[in-house]
């Protein structure tokens, strides 16, 4: 159910929002999941009450909720709110209805990794129970730990990135990979936060990303909550400034890592991180090692997810590309390793060669 606050509240989640260093996506309140649509942003809040996991499923499809650790903690609360209305007490029909509740949020963004992860971590916990009232309970509280584990790992991953920053720095981001999209406060956005606290940025420069805009209508709005001077750019503008000495270090978010350290991550990034291997300028992405998949050994085995036609040819309800045209919409590419300069994650930071790097990084923590 799509709800509008009262004039109200509004005011009210304004004034939070403006008084923290995150603004949180997803709420988990009286066994509902409520989520900030932010399809609304930054022109209006609003926000959507999940009774049922049918609506998390439409909710990450629509892009209600979005972000790769974001995803996955929608997921795992949407796998809950939809065993909470299972009526059977047989434990084995009520995992079979568990597999095909998971099965439908699998299939919403099929490139996020952390949406797997976040899912077959609550099967896990299912599997650990000896009856349904008992996996029932025990599942709600495996998401709830998912939710606060991935707050807790933007933080970490926060303070190594920070450390890579050298002061006065302006950064370039692309997309959004700030708090909205993570639960905590944010991969890329949460160094460049770690940062500004520091003393160490002087502005960042965001590229719009098209086609849904996240970078003007996300980052820049998440950045100006936090008091961090933000310049707002067109995509094709990212190699003017690259090629003028105007950009210090790129730092974007990840949707799913190979083993060999390549990088599925909004369409466009591949573009930025060429031109800013070519201008000789480092690029790093930040991600928690629920972004890792060490089962896909390069990232020609990422799958891309295809969005709608529309998303292209128009804004809204205004079209503007000529009809009767072919559109090709892919959401995400991926960028070869050999252009990124190291891999900033929760439990440290992975260099090349990332099978060994990354690898360590997760297998040394099992």
């Amino acid at each position: 159910m799509l709800y509008t606050l009262s004039l109200r509240k509004v005011a009210k989640y304004r004034a939070d929002m403006n008084q923290t260093t995150t603004t949180q996506p997803l709420r988990w309140e009286d066994s509902k999941l409520v989520i900030l649509d932010q399809r609304r942003l930054p022109g209006a809040i609003e926000f959507i009450e999940a009774s049922d996991y049918l609506q998390v499923a439409d909710a990450i499809k629509e892009m209600c909720v979005r972000g790769a650790p974001a995803i996955g903690v929608a997921g795992a609360y949407g796998a809950v709110l939809g065993a909470l209305k299972v009526q059977t007490q047989d434990r084995e029909a009520f995992l079979r209805q568990l597999r095909n509740i998971v099965d439908t949020l699998l299939r919403t963004r099929p490139t996020a990794v952390n949406l797997r992860w976040a899912l077959e971590r609550i099967e896990l916990a299912a599997e650990r129970g000896s009856d349904v009232s008992g996996i029932k309970a025990l599942i709600t509280e495996e998401a709830k730990k998912i939710h606060r584990e991935e707050a807790d790992a933007t933080d970490r991953l926060s303070e190594y990135g920070a450390d890579l920053i050298a002061g006065c720095a302006t950064i370039m981001t692309h997309c959004n990979a700030g708090a909205l999209a993570t639960c905590g406060c944010g991969t890329a956005l949460g160094v460049i936060r770690a940062a500004a606290r520091q003393g160490k940025i002087e502005r960042v420069i965001v590229d719009e990303t098209r086609p849904l805009f996240q970078g003007a209508r996300l980052t820049a709005w998440e950045l100006k909550q936090e008091g961090i001077p933000v310049t707002l750019i067109v995509d094709s503008a990212a190699g003017h400034f690259l090629s003028r000495g105007l950009v210090n270090c790129v730092i974007v978010g990840a949707d799913r890592i190979a083993a060999n350290g390549d990088t599925a991550n909004k369409i466009g990034t591949y573009s930025v991180a060429d031109l800013a291997s070519e201008n000789g300028v480092p690029f790093y992405v930040a991600a928690p090692v629920s972004t890792v998949d060490l089962s896909l050994s390069s990232g020609d085995q990422i799958p891309i997810e295809e969005r709608r036609p529309e998303e292209v040819t128009g804004i809204g309800s205004t079209r503007f590309a000529a009809t009767g045209i072919q559109v090709a919409n892919p959401a995400f590419d991926v960028t070869p390793s050999r252009y990124i300069t190291a891999i900033i994650t929760d439990r440290g930071v992975a260099r090349p060669p990332y099978q060994v790097s990354l690898s360590r990084l997760i297998k040394g923590h099992a």
